[in-house]
Order: C-alpha cells, then structure tokens, then sequence
C-alpha cells in the first residue's frame, strides 16, 4: 500500500468518528466544520508523496470553485498553500514538511503526521552528517593539495641547488616537510614548539617564492 493509500485510510476513519462525535470534539464549531471540509475533501481529491522521496500534498479538484474551497480552508488553518492549473483541474498543494505535517493533522492523520516527523528528523541528521562528511573532505583535499605543491617545490630545490641555499630555519621545515609528506600543517608544527600553523604556512609561502625565482632563474642565496 502507498504512502497515500495509508494516510487516506487513517483520515477515513477519523472523518466518519469526527462525523458522529462533533459536538464532543474540542474547539468551536466553525474549526470542527472545517476539519470535516478537508478531511472530505482530501478523501475525494487528495494525495501526498512518500516523504522518503519528496514533501507534496495537493488536492487535484474538478472545478476552480471547489479548489477556491480548499484554498481557504487551508488558509484558515494558517498554512500556505499554492492553487494552479493541470489540464482540467485545479490543483490546490502544500510542499513545505511543515505545512504537510500540519495539514496532516487537521484532517486526523496523526499516524502519517508522526513518519513524516521522523523523517524530517532523519533527514537533518543524514544532512547534519554528510555537510560534516563533505567538510572534512574538502580540508582533507585541501592538506593533499598543498602538500604535493610544498614537495613539488622542495624537490625542485634540491635538484637545483639543494636544499642548503635555504635558510636554517625554511631548511629545516622543508626537511620536515619530505620526512612527513602526508602530514598536516597542524602536524607538523608540533615538531617546532613556538610555532604554529600560521608560522609554519609562512614558511612554507617563503620556500614556494624560492622555488619560483629559481625556476624564472632570477634567485640567489641573499635575494
């Protein structure tokens, strides 16, 4: 059975329970005449999507005038909803979670309410992770990346005069840096008390300058 099928199931018994039992529900006649409006209404025309898949409920109503009913009746229980046309009829749809779950409600199907709730709730969590995920990703991709360029510019040094024409201290990060190729700059610097990233990413900017002259052939060991 559909998503759909089942929450049509739930508010066809709600509907004939309310039907009976009106005057003992809660809350004023006008909010008890509405609920039965759209509890009737969603058994003749409505639909919603499987919430796995996508947030939709509409009513697809044979006339603009019955949709222009359900429009304010939706309304009058302050949810936003949209009305257009599709083919013949006229569709009345509420796409928001928020306003589905809400909706859901009204018309008494609580069960429908609650799988909906749930998977709001999974799906931020799913969100929560994989933003987390795609986060480390890409500082991960960015270590890599700034990595390779950092012995890409040591080893051209060296080839090309090694590593002696640097600084004792560029030296040293350099050598550093070819001892522990896959390590962060975090990582590093714990082999420099005193220095932090920041420090050691200056260092690393100094030797890629070097590396650079070198290549335009216009570096000697005082420039």
């Amino acid at each position: 059975m559909s998503f759909s099928s089942e929450v049509k199931k739930e508010v066809e018994n709600k509907y004939f329970t309310l039907k009976k039992r009106h005057s003992k529900i809660s809350g004023n006649e006008e909010s008890v005449r509405t609920r039965l409006f759209l509890m009737e209404s969603f058994l003749k025309y409505g639909t919603v999507s499987d919430p796995e898949k996508s947030y939709h409920l509409e009513f697809v109503c044979p006339s603009p005038e019955k949709a222009e009913g359900v429009r304010k009746a939706v309304f009058e229980l302050g949810i936003n909803c949209g009305l257009t046309r599709r083919k013949e009829s006229s569709v009345v749809y509420v796409k928001d979670s928020e306003g589905i779950s809400d909706l859901l409600t009204a018309v008494g199907a609580s069960a429908a309410r609650l799988k909906i709730e749930d998977i709001m709730v999974l799906k931020e969590m799913r969100g929560s992770v994989q933003r987390r995920v795609n986060c480390e990703t890409a500082n991960i991709s960015k270590t890599v990346s700034a990595s390779i360029k950092q012995l890409e510019d040591i080893r051209y040094i060296d080839d090309s005069g090694g590593l002696d024409i640097l600084p004792a201290n560029l030296r040293e990060t350099a050598e550093l840096r070819l001892k522990y190729p896959d390590a962060s700059l975090s990582e590093l610097a714990e082999h420099f008390p005193g220095t932090g990233r920041s420090g050691l990413n200056h260092r690393f900017r100094k030797i890629s300058s070097i590396a650079a002259k070198l290549r335009g052939g216009s570096y000697n060991e005082e420039s």
